[in-house]
């Protein structure tokens, strides 16, 4: 298997991201490493041209943005997205039964519930405390190994099991995690863990946001390694490709890297793109480097593109009859364009016949996927964008297979093709 420098970057931050608070956590390590400079969004901003600065919210959604040292007057916009569907542990999730300790859960988004079954499961988040000084800390949560285990039941047991039986999240999908535990529970557990990790010996939790995750690492997969399987592919493998093409370009024009919380739900938060996080840093930066007032910030966003980057559903070999004939997306057949006439992606025919520009300018395959006219048509920040902030948009995104699974396939060659065209876009001088 040949070395890739930006496919092990890539396994690399899918291990250590299963979260979107560590995800959000590596993107902020990185662009620090780079030279960005972390802006509080409760200090005075004092932001000078030419600077790179990132700012998040929530600890689960950041911007990037590189300003450039003549006046502001576009920007060359990315999203993505930091959430993924699974399993997330109820408040009360302690459960005792039949002589083990068990975790409660309530499903996060749109998942694909059957493939959860007999995974080996870490758990990870974000928890707060009070510390013994009586300050309120909150601190990320990754516990590595595997501590929990939904069983399947026998076949024996349930013969209709390959027929199509319903999975039903709140009796059936309880992980077990120890046994004889009923002097035990999640508290205790954390505890433990938080002083393994942290050194907190006797802190209280006070609350936590946690997540079940397959302990299974990333892998290169196939005969030539012609696919990448990972859990969280959709979206974290935007992110990272964004990541990789701002950092990669000749920071010579404005841009913008979005990568928001809560996509898989809705984006309606306050660190959503359905909420105000990124027209309230566009809106500051402007202030600072443009001229003030809102007319000069509508002519900002008027000026500038949106590209959205979200997976896309790949032809898959078993299940052809998903596609429309005319719009079956390749694995490692190039950047997807996204194109729905009822607005569920943002894409119209300028911003497409942009990205097909840049794609041609760089050598980068390019294809279109249109869902059938019988079935239902998912959709991504790019709408939701485009509504709130009224930025020109298209939805683009790799192809893959098992989207919303806990383990998702995507091409190998296209992580390199998007990033090509990203970058070219990043660079590009003039925006059209």
């Amino acid at each position: 298997m040949p070395h890739d420098p930006t496919l092990e970057r890539l396994l690399s931050f899918l291990q250590a991201s299963p979260t979107p608070w560590h995800a959000t956590a590596n993107m902020a390590r990185r662009l620090e490493r780079a030279g960005y400079r972390r802006l509080e969004e409760t200090d005075v901003w004092q932001i000078s041209p030419g600077e790179r600065v990132y700012v998040t919210r929530n600890d689960s959604s950041i911007i990037a943005l590189q300003l450039p040292s003549e006046p502001l007057s576009a920007l060359r916009m990315i999203g993505a997205h930091t959430d993924s569907p699974g399993l997330r542990l109820k408040p009360n999730a302690s459960l005792h039964q039949q002589g083990w300790l068990q975790l409660g859960v309530e499903v996060y988004g749109g998942a694909l519930l059957a493939p959860w079954f007999d995974r080996d499961l870490g758990l990870a988040g974000r928890v707060h405390v009070r510390r013994e000084d009586g300050r309120l800390q909150g601190v990320l949560l990754n516990v590595e190994r595997s501590v929990a285990i939904i069983p399947s039941l026998a076949i024996h047991l349930d013969r209709e099991a390959n027929n199509g039986r319903a999975v039903n999240p709140q009796t059936q999908m309880a992980p077990v995690v120890l046994q004889g535990g009923e002097e035990q529970d999640l508290a205790s557990l954390l505890s433990r863990w938080l002083y393994e990790q942290h050194g907190l010996e006797r802190a209280e939790v006070l609350d936590f946001e946690l997540a079940l995750y397959d302990t299974q690492p990333p892998a290169r997969v196939g005969v030539n390694a012609e696919l990448v399987a990972s859990a969280r592919l959709d979206n974290l493998l935007s992110c990272f490709i964004g990541l990789e093409a701002l950092l990669d370009s000749d920071g010579q024009q404005g841009a913008v890297l979005v990568a928001n919380d809560h996509e898989e739900v809705g984006s309606a938060s306050a660190c959503g793109a359905q909420g105000p996080f990124l027209a309230d840093v566009l809106r500051r930066v402007c202030e600072q480097l443009g001229a003030p007032g809102e007319e000069s910030f509508i002519r900002l966003i008027q000026s500038s593109r949106m590209i959205s980057c979200d997976n896309a559903h790949a032809l898959h070999p078993n299940f052809a009859d998903k596609h429309d004939a005319a719009h079956g997306p390749a694995i490692n057949g190039g950047p997807v364009i996204k194109v729905n006439a009822n607005q569920r992606y943002a894409t119209n025919s300028g911003t497409a016949a942009m990205f097909r520009d840049l794609c041609l300018e760089v050598g980068v395959p390019v294809q279109t996927f249109v869902t059938r006219a019988d079935m239902g048509c998912g959709s991504t920040i790019g709408p939701i964008t485009a509504t709130e902030l009224g930025v020109p948009t298209l939805d683009v995104g790799v192809a893959q297979w098992g989207m919303h699974s806990i383990r998702e396939t995507a091409g190998s060659r296209d992580v390199a093709h998007l990033i090509r065209a990203l970058k070219a876009f990043v660079n590009r001088p003039m925006l059209a």
